[in-house]
């Protein structure tokens, strides 16, 4: 019974410890490619908005902060300057959730032309969003647009695949220990996915961005 728990105990030591060097890897690798004065974020042609959902609670019209925040960064990236294009990547598995369509929506309400804004409909997880943005709309630089625990997650998987990026960091909603969790994990997931050269789930016909 001992040697199980002492097993046990061994198992979730290494888990944290992995844990803890993979974010430690993950934010050093990358901080020197974040961003949060649009002053002094260089310009890229092509801003990679990425997708989460809009609504904490639907029914109560409850916006998610983390949603609303990064339309704020993107249009305060276009309104400066610094972003020609925006494409906006995520979810849209469903007829009844789609997350490009509502972040369109709401950046051409904010003054962002419909002729600047780009589908990317298939942006399921961070990973898909990053390859399809080189391999779909053939970029090869551009910039990421969300909160910074996002965009260090982003600028890496694009720094794996030899493209050049920088981040601009949205403001974070308030604190989740459960959302904090769920991205450190997500951090040993993706170092997994990259091991495995992990593809995007679709593909499909290439975009031309003039």
């Amino acid at each position: 019974m001992r040697s199980v728990r002492n097993i046990l105990i061994g198992l979730v030591i290494s888990s944290i410890l992995l844990i803890l060097v993979v974010n430690y890897v993950v934010h050093r690798a990358t901080k020197s490619q974040i961003y949060t004065d649009v002053d002094n974020i260089p310009k890229n042609k092509v801003g990679l908005l990425l997708g989460t959902a809009k609504y904490m609670d639907k029914a109560r019209n409850i916006i998610n902060p983390y949603y609303q925040n990064r339309i704020d960064a993107a249009v305060e990236l276009y309104m400066a300057g610094k972003i020609d294009y925006v494409i906006v990547s995520g979810d849209n598995s469903t007829q009844y959730y789609n997350e490009p369509l509502l972040m369109k929506q709401d950046l051409m309400a904010r003054g962002v032309p419909e002729k600047r804004i780009l589908f990317d409909n298939a942006g399921l997880r961070t990973l898909d969003s990053i390859l399809r943005c080189r391999d779909v709309f053939g970029q090869q630089r551009f910039t990421v647009i969300s909160q910074r625990f996002h965009d260090e997650r982003a600028i890496y998987i694009a720094n794996n695949k030899q493209l050049t990026t920088v981040g601009y960091v949205a403001d974070d909603g308030p604190f989740d220990m459960a959302f904090e969790i769920r991205e450190r994990l997500a951090r040993v997931k993706m170092m997994l996915d990259l091991l495995t050269n992990k593809q995007a789930a679709f593909y499909g016909d290439k975009v031309e961005i003039k």
